[in-house]
């Protein structure tokens, strides 16, 4: 069954790739100043609703040693990002199929691992990630909360990172000091910014607000509000039916409050010129990461 799922991803990625079809895949960075504040959840439900929407997305787990995706879907990969590297694997042997369509790519014990790999192993690994160039229309990574050496350099080489916080002052100021030190390293960073949590739409645009003028004021860089997320009982539900609450309570204030969200970001798509998709993403990092 393994072979026949990585056979049909191979033979659609031959399809995507041909000169006619070829589609601009674009990176996505998934963080948030601290744990807690509901970022994998975001993810799982953000890349169902893409999907839903029509984009062909992949979703890749790399929350360093708390990587819990395939959890909250109640899927066990058979491999992950290491495996495929360590065994020569194929990325369409590691992919697994989720839920509606959902395509994961499980991290393990995360993007930490990755440092120790040999140049060979490194290269091979950005061989088999390039392959999801023209496969799918957006790659998301979900990242570990705060700022890690080897998350940085995830955010920095994407085409645009999406930050998530809550009204939590705590989880407000982390996030400002995610944006301070990636804007410090890479001014041309674009920051997407969601409030999660929120109570009502005006205790969202009210956290926004004080993220953007703070932000504004002593870095001199706006952050584009991409929207809001109420508290809503059902995704604490959903987490412990491990099932995302996007699929299981589509008719939750969540559910639909995260469609329009998603309906928002398709509409901005390309709003910005930052875009160098999965090849360009590889040669960012690689640059980084294999040793000179």
């Amino acid at each position: 069954m393994k072979q026949d799922q990585a056979q049909r991803l191979r033979e659609l990625y031959q399809q995507f790739n041909s000169p006619q079809q070829e589609r601009a895949t674009k990176v996505v960075s998934i963080t948030s100043g601290k744990g807690g504040v509901g970022k994998s959840n975001f993810a799982l439900s953000f890349a169902l609703s893409l999907i839903e929407s029509g984009q062909k997305v992949v979703l890749i787990d790399l929350d360093i040693g708390m990587a819990n995706l395939d959890i909250l879907i109640g899927l066990t990969p058979k491999y992950h990002l290491v495996d495929m590297v360590k065994k020569r694997l194929s990325i369409w042997d590691v992919i697994e199929k989720g839920p509606n369509g959902l395509e994961l790519l499980s991290g393990g014990s995360g993007f930490e691992e990755m440092l120790n790999l040999s140049d060979q192993e490194t290269n091979y690994l950005f061989e088999e990630l390039e392959k999801l160039h023209g496969y799918a229309d957006i790659v998301l990574f979900d990242t570990g909360a705060g700022l890690s050496k080897e998350s940085q350099r995830c955010h920095i080489a994407a085409d645009e990172i999406i930050l998530l916080t809550t009204p939590e002052p705590t989880a407000i100021t982390d996030a400002y000091s995610v944006i301070k030190i990636l804007h410090n390293q890479d001014p041309t960073i674009h920051f997407r910014l969601v409030v999660n949590r929120v109570a009502n739409v005006k205790e969202g645009m009210a956290v926004a607000n004080r993220v953007k003028v703070v932000a504004e004021r002593f870095l001199q860089k706006n952050i584009e509000v991409l929207g809001f997320l109420p508290n809503d009982s059902h995704v604490s539900q959903s987490v412990l039916e491990q099932s995302p609450f996007y699929l299981k309570y589509p008719k939750s204030h969540a559910a639909k409050w995260m469609k329009d969200l998603v309906n928002v970001y398709l509409h901005h798509y390309q709003n910005h010129s930052r875009n160098k998709g999965i090849k360009g993403f590889v040669d960012k990092l690689s640059r980084v990461l294999i040793k000179r």
